[in-house]
């Protein structure tokens, strides 16, 4: 014998009965069946709304009972031929007849006892198997409709009644014994006392039906048919890529249920548990789908976790004071305070210090369940050995079940690591000796950022998402860096595993932030026709309210009102990658802020390309320092664009139409004279000596300028250009009497004993900085270790190409 359980939403239209349909009757060609069916969806919500209304007098509640008359009503026009719908109609016809007398009663009398709540709950299910009875018969099999109430007993415990076994399942034995129906039709949920009063099972009431049916039966097979494909790994809603788990444990089943999962009540496994009867949980609107199968013998497999799930409104009541420590009992009078006014406690943590017991409820019942503890303890309130009750709103329990995570060490640590990365804050946390479930609770807007974060770290660990959200992305930088990213997003998921997801740009004019993730190819078009204008404070709320795990954000601009909100983003614990110098180069108290937040918020702040471009200066010198080189010297060229520079003017080839050429070509900064004028050599240098520790200002580095200050005093580039035609004659007259001598310009950059200085040098052939072609830039590291010889860093220091590389290398270190 089969006994399926078909809930809400796979019984809540005709179109969706007639699936129910398709999916039983092959059933009953080779066995018995019986079918247990809940209310169609949404009617259970529907009478607990009128027989309240009913009892505020609220005479309104009349035109509700009338629709869902007019629902029933129509299922069975839809669903039985017009032949043999007279009889039907007219037990329907009666059923809400007394629906109606008794919502009435309450109307008159203003009141609805738990009794009463229980008789009129009853009708959702037993309208709705009554119907589904006719409509198996309308396709020819032989069915009946089982009213619940005749075989399952229970106290008189109205609205969560419990069960008295030994009479039940001698009743449904012996009921089942007597009949050779095919196929039994039976109302979930409900049930009757040894007096004949209607009763209900309480919350996830018909999978207890079903369940208490197939134990007594001992069924072959328990189905659960619901409206997803079994139980997933996590909340699908929550995390887009959650899976099916193809076989659990009881035990796991029924922790991911109790904490969220709503596929399946945790009591409702009980009775078949207790008969090792398995349990499978299938999708009524995808028959063929993924389904997943609750046993005794589920295999461990290779991942030390089952599945994770969450329970969002929940409160931490704490109670703590040094007049608990040593005190046999407290525990015992919180709890039993607690559980006089039946208020769950859905976790529990204590200090071994017995100084403090923290508990979570739901947030609906942390207020009186404040109130009973302050009342209970008012006495060592009122004399300090216990302070007054600390009540925590806003929260979620989020749990991680498995029971191999017994034998696997390390699991703990993974898991709050990968939390702490992410900037997700843990209040309280909860395990129990076997194991089977890592329990923490966490602020309610984190829920769904931990549950994806541990999804990756658990189960899709070979495949890391990387959500950036960039600052100039339909500029020189950020075009060149998303068109990189796009060039190598399939190379970086099938070598390195990590999947790089577009989640926000902003330019000058609109922003745009999508958690789905924008399409590569169509970027520009996309913020273009965006409905929200440039906001950049309110970019950042968004990007921090969206709290998608492993964000970064890129500043691929040169803007200072960007680089202003660098702390708000890190103290939001997201990452930063930006060849912007402007806030490593502004004051020495930012600079340290940003580098503390970073830490205390363990969001990465990287910079390579703020140095370089593409080059590892920076990661090269705290590699040294790092490893316990000491650096005594740097002597670098840290312009590519002076370079570049120096490298082309000739004699056919004026300074003035180089340095137009070099802005054209991406060489300079979207203002020219920050390079010429030595400007943007002075910044990368004193990010070198913060990064060795020298706390320096802008204005402690010794610039000698070779171009004369009257040149720059323009008000605008283009006029700056202009100027700059003037010196075209001064300095071919001096770098041509160099060439003569086979000697070149350069301009270096020197930290040495704590001072950072900029100068002009002339540099013979066969000189390392002489052999700088092109754009190169060369770092010289003279260290306790490289002493004899420097350590030399050398390439292309200028460019879209390189820079946006270096930037998309730094973006692929944020989960590296």
């Amino acid at each position: 014998m089969k006994v399926l359980k078909f809930g809400g939403t796979s019984v809540g239209s005709p179109e969706i009965i007639k699936q129910v349909i398709k999916i039983v009757k092959p059933a009953t060609l080779k066995e018995k069946v019986v079918v247990v069916v809940s209310a169609f969806g949404g009617v259970t919500d529907q009478l607990i709304a009128i027989s309240r209304q009913a009892a505020e007098g609220d005479a309104t509640y009349k035109e509700l009972y009338k629709a869902i008359e007019h629902r029933h009503i129509d299922a069975i026009k839809e669903l039985v031929h017009a032949r043999k719908q007279s009889g039907l109609l007219a037990d329907i016809k009666y059923l809400f007849n007394e629906l109606d007398d008794i919502l009435h009663g309450v109307y008159l009398v203003r009141e609805l006892s738990p009794k009463m709540q229980d008789f009129i709950l009853s009708f959702g299910e037993r309208l709705s198997a009554r119907i589904i009875s006719e409509a198996f018969k309308e396709q020819d099999v032989n069915t009946e409709f089982a009213d619940a109430r005749n075989f399952i007993r229970t106290n008189r415990i109205f609205g969560n009644a419990d069960v008295d076994f030994e009479v039940t399942n001698k009743q449904i034995v012996e009921y089942f014994k007597n009949t050779d129906i095919t196929l039994q039709i039976v109302p979930g949920f409900v049930a009757s006392t040894d007096q004949g009063e209607t009763s209900t099972l309480g919350r996830g009431g018909s999978d207890y039906t079903a369940s208490i049916l197939a134990a007594a039966l001992n069924a072959d097979l328990l189905e659960i048919w619901t409206d997803v494909n079994g139980m997933m790994t996590s909340d699908p809603k929550k995390v887009k890529k959650a899976f099916t788990i193809p076989e659990i444990s009881y035990e796991e089943a029924m922790e991911i249920s109790y904490f969220g999962a709503k596929v399946i009540y945790p009591p409702s496994i009980q009775p078949a548990y207790n008969k090792r009867i398995p349990i499978a949980v299938k999708n009524t609107y995808d028959p063929e789908g993924a389904d997943t199968l609750i046993n005794t013998n589920a295999p461990d497999g290779k991942r030390p976790i089952r599945g994770i799930s969450s329970m969002k409104d929940v409160s931490l009541i704490t109670l703590f004071g040094s007049g608990m420590i040593g005190v046999t009992g407290t525990a015992k009078r919180l709890f039993n305070c607690l559980a006089d006014a039946k208020i769950n406690v859905i976790m529990i943590s204590q200090a071994s210090s017995e100084h403090s017991i923290t508990i979570a409820v739901k947030e609906l019942e942390a207020y009186a369940a404040a109130k009973l503890i302050r009342e209970e303890f008012e006495e060592e309130i009122a004399a300090s050995r216990i302070e007054d009750v600390k009540v925590e709103n806003g929260l979620s329990v989020v749990a991680v079940v498995g029971k191999n995570m017994k034998n696997t060490p390390g699991i703990s640590g993974k898991l709050f690591s990968s939390l702490g990365k992410n900037g997700i804050n843990v209040l309280t946390i909860a395990q129990g000796a076997s194991e089977l479930n890592i329990s923490f609770v966490i602020n309610r807007s984190d829920e769904s950022k931990a549950l994806n974060v541990i999804h990756e770290a658990f189960f899709l660990s070979d495949t890391k998402v990387l959500n950036i959200f960039v600052a100039g992305a339909t500029g020189l930088i950020g075009t060149t860096l998303v068109k990189q990213i796009k060039a190598h997003s399939e190379w970086l998921k099938s070598n390195n595993a990590i999947d790089v997801k577009l989640a926000g740009l902003i330019n000058t004019k609109k922003m745009l932030i999508s958690e789905e993730g924008i399409d590569l190819d169509n970027y520009k078009e996309i913020l273009g026709s965006s409905d929200s204008d440039a906001d950049l404070p309110k970019f950042v709320e968004e990007m921090k309210k969206a709290n998608l795990p492993n964000s970064v954000f890129v500043d691929a601009t040169a803007s200072a009102d960007v680089s202003e909100q660098y702390a708000k983003v890190l103290n939001s614990s997201i990452s930063i990658v930006t060849p912007n110098k402007l806030a490593c180069s502004g004051s020495m108290e930012y600079y340290k802020e940003l580098k503390e937040l970073s830490h205390k918020r363990g969001a990465k702040f990287l910079f390579e390309t703020n140095v370089g471009a593409g080059l590892p200066v920076i990661g090269t010198l705290n590699d040294l320092v790092h490893s316990g080189d000491k650096i005594l010297k740097i002597e670098a060229i840290l312009s590519g664009t002076l370079n570049f520079i120096f490298n082309t003017v000739s004699s056919e080839r004026k300074m003035s139409d180089v340095v137009v050429e070099a802005r054209e070509n991406g060489f300079t900064e979207p203002d020219p004279r920050i390079d010429l004028s030595g400007s943007d050599v002075a910044r990368k240098i004193l990010i070198l000596s913060r990064e060795l520790g020298y706390d320096m200002n802008i204005d402690e580095v010794e610039m000698k300028p070779f171009i004369p200050e009257k040149y720059f005093e323009a008000d605008s580039v283009e006029q700056f250009l202009k100027n700059l035609e003037e010196f075209d004659g001064i300095f071919e007259a001096d770098r041509s009497k160099l060439d003569a001598k086979e000697q070149k310009y350069r301009v270096i950059a020197k930290l040495e004993n704590g001072k950072a200085s900029i100068s002009l040098n002339t540099y013979d052939k066969g000189d390392s900085f002489y052999a700088a072609a092109g754009s190169d830039n060369i770092i010289l590291y003279t260290t306790e270790r490289y002493l004899e010889q420097p350590l030399m860093i050398k390439g292309p220091g200028a460019g879209a190409e390189v820079t946006a590389a270096g930037v998309f290398a730094d973006i692929i270190r944020v989960v590296a």
